[in-house]
């Protein structure tokens, strides 16, 4: 069984956290990792830094850019992955755009994915029906989950139709913009989590985009399964380093 599904067994909610692989120092990825999942959470999201990330916030594009600087590229990453499972078990998501997983080959990336013990992907600019059609089967050779992205515009035929051909979760944007850390939601991201948690769909849902601190994390967990924070994380690694990671971890739950 994917780790994706096996985290989502049970009714407990969830945390993941995200951040752009190689920063704030190149060699800090692995660190990063072990440091999150000895202090208990429940996913790790790893961003593969893109020039040209179209759905970050500054936040994240700031993060992005400075780990290209460097040295990050897609081959780095897959080094520092190498031997990742000998202690790494909650599952590991790719996050990144589609460019530099062309640029690698889809089936080679694929590969080395399922090689590493990669359990799924979160590709922004990847829409569902070219997914659909084109690379579904090769994604499900090697066992990765493809997880997409919904917003408060998303209508409601293609969040049916998302959830139909997806595995693992839903990425459930909490707002009409890029990534960003909020203090609070408001009544309409209420409205919204509550819409999207009547429709009864059959993937779970995750919200991001805006998940700062504890407050906004039960907001966001209350209709869903649980939350990702990128922005308010990448900020606090840049002002308190790798190794008060637990901290932050801690002030959420």
């Amino acid at each position: 069984m994917n780790r994706i599904d096996l985290a989502f067994q049970g009714d407990q909610k969830l945390l993941s956290i995200y951040f752009s692989a190689g920063h704030p120092n190149l060699d800090d990825t692995i660190p990063i990792i072990k440091a999150l999942q000895s202090s208990g959470v429940d996913m790790i999201e790893i961003g593969l830094p893109f020039s040209d990330p179209l759905a970050d916030g500054p936040t994240i594009q700031k993060s992005s850019t400075k780990a290209l600087r460097n040295g990050m590229r897609t081959e780095k990453l897959f080094q520092q992955l190498e031997n990742i499972r000998n202690e790494i078990n909650i599952p590991l998501v790719l996050m990144g755009y589609f460019n530099p997983m062309m640029q690698f080959g889809i089936e080679s990336f694929c590969q080395k994915c399922k090689s590493i013990g990669i359990d799924g992907l979160i590709i922004p600019d990847l829409p569902v029906e070219i997914y659909h059609e084109n690379y579904k089967s090769l994604f499900d050779k090697y066992g990765l989950y493809n997880m997409f992205l919904i917003t408060p515009q998303t209508p409601e035929d293609r969040i049916r139709y998302i959830d139909e051909v997806s595995n693992g979760f839903i990425y459930l944007v909490s707002t009409a913009s890029v990534t960003g850390a909020k203090s609070t939601f408001g009544e309409a991201q209420a409205k919204y989590f509550k819409r999207i948690g009547n429709m009864k769909l059959k993937t779970p849902q995750l919200v991001g985009f805006g998940i700062s601190n504890s407050a906004t994390y039960k907001a966001a967990s209350k209709y869903s399964r649980g939350a990702i924070i990128g922005s308010a994380f990448i900020n606090f690694l840049e002002k308190e380093g790798v190794h008060k990671i637990a901290n932050f971890i801690s002030s959420i739950r």
